[in-house]
């Protein structure tokens, strides 16, 4: 397996006790790029990390102290990867999902097994529910991946029990191309009952993926990141069947406040438990899915973004779809009606783009409502992201 130094560069800063991908962005922001950052750390030591954000004096010793024996350290993992049939992906290698490449923290490094498609893989969408869903759940998953599979999307999921393996295997059947996103390593298999499907998912042309070091185990700790990932690489996210605890809505929420992404639900039955998530979502503004012709018309934009590698999520830049001539359209409208009267005294106090902590000192309402409050107006389209402030759209 051939890596770029920068990618090895990348997989070394992985390795290092200590540095996540927050903090691998923040050294990458301060050096320019994982080999200088190495360069300045055995020249410098410690010096190398001072004066990054949450990164201390002794945090720094420690990080310079570690990151020698990452060398072969990271040997050995491209060794088990090659061992596995597995590459490795750095973030500035071509073939790194450009979707997943604008999201904060992006997995400084990705795993392999099949083939990723730089091309296809730019109309994704990520299909997520519930582990222990129902008959009508599995055939909504079914249903929804199959038809939007054959539509030309890339199907996103974890591979776990429940609606991402209906998932995953209703896009096989089609004919379609999909992804599984690890909660572990490769050389893991979680759940080990899906290992088949893994390896179909491979044999199709397909991809299993993972952020982990290869012989990561499935922890608990790790499926909240793993979800950034699969609604990362996608264009929007849909929800189908999920309980009001379901680790989907960890997805959705993610996809909707951190990345700008379309958060879309099928609805269940008013009286299930399995689908008490859902409905609060699309109580909360997400769109609703009926028929996967209402997913096709909510990625539009965002798939027009896409096409014209243009696309940025909310937090920072546009989510405006361009218009015919690739010039970027007018401002959409925001809907006013039916808003809360938090939700209305947050708008009112958006006649300039604010952030967070303006907002509080603005209206007196406490950071935690206005953060959850700032989700479903994003969800509900009435406001988007722009760096760290809130900005209204254009209301009606």
């Amino acid at each position: 397996m051939k890596c770029s130094g920068e990618t090895l560069a990348l997989l070394r800063l992985r390795m290092t006790p200590g540095l996540g991908p927050v903090l691998i962005e923040r050294v990458l922001a301060r050096h320019g790029s994982a080999e200088r950052a190495i360069e300045a750390a055995e020249q410098h030591g410690a010096a190398a990390f001072l004066g990054i954000e949450r990164i201390g004096a002794g945090r720094a010793r420690d990080l310079a102290a570690a990151l020698p024996r990452t060398a072969s350290e990271a040997e050995q993992e491209v060794g088990a990867l090659e061992r596995l049939g597995a590459s490795l992906v750095g973030l500035t290698d071509a073939g790194y999902p450009a979707l997943l490449r604008t999201i904060p923290a992006a997995p400084p490094v990705l795993s392999v097994r099949g083939a990723l498609d730089a091309e296809k893989d730019r109309l994704s969408v990520a299909v997520v529910g519930s582990r222990g869903c129902s008959a009508y759940g599995a055939e909504q998953a079914a249903r929804f991946a199959s038809a939007l599979g054959m539509a030309g999307l890339t199907l996103e999921s974890g591979g776990a029990r429940g609606i991402d393996t209906h998932a995953h295997e209703a896009a096989l059947r089609a004919g379609a191309r999909t992804v599984v996103v690890l909660g572990c390593g490769l050389a893991e298999c979680y759940p080990p009952e899906n290992k088949a499907l893994f390896d179909a998912v491979v044999d199709a042309g397909g991809a299993v993926i993972s952020e982990l070091p290869a012989h990561a185990a499935p922890e608990a700790k790790n499926f909240p990141a793993r979800n950034r990932i699969i609604s990362g690489m996608s264009l929007g996210t849909l929800v189908i069947e999920a309980g009001a605890k379901s680790g989907a809505l960890i997805t959705a929420r993610v996809a909707a406040e951190d990345q700008g992404r379309e958060v879309l639900v099928v609805p269940g039955r008013v009286d299930s438990a399995a689908s008490a998530g859902c409905l609060d979502l699309i109580r909360a503004g997400a769109g609703l899915a009926v028929t996967p012709a209402d997913v096709l018309e909510a990625l539009e934009a965002p798939a027009r973004h896409a096409h014209a590698s243009t696309h940025a999520p909310r937090y920072g830049g546009t989510d405006e779809p361009p218009a015919a001539d690739g010039h970027a359209a007018p401002a959409g409208l925001a809907d006013l009606t039916g808003l809360s009267g938090t939700q209305r005294s947050m708008c009112d106090a958006l006649a300039e783009p604010k952030t967070l902590d303006e907002l509080a000192r603005e209206t007196g309402i406490a950071a935690e409502v206005l953060r959850a409050e700032a989700t479903m107006l994003e969800i509900r389209r009435v406001v988007v992201r722009e760096g760290a402030r809130l900005r209204l759209r254009d209301a009606r």
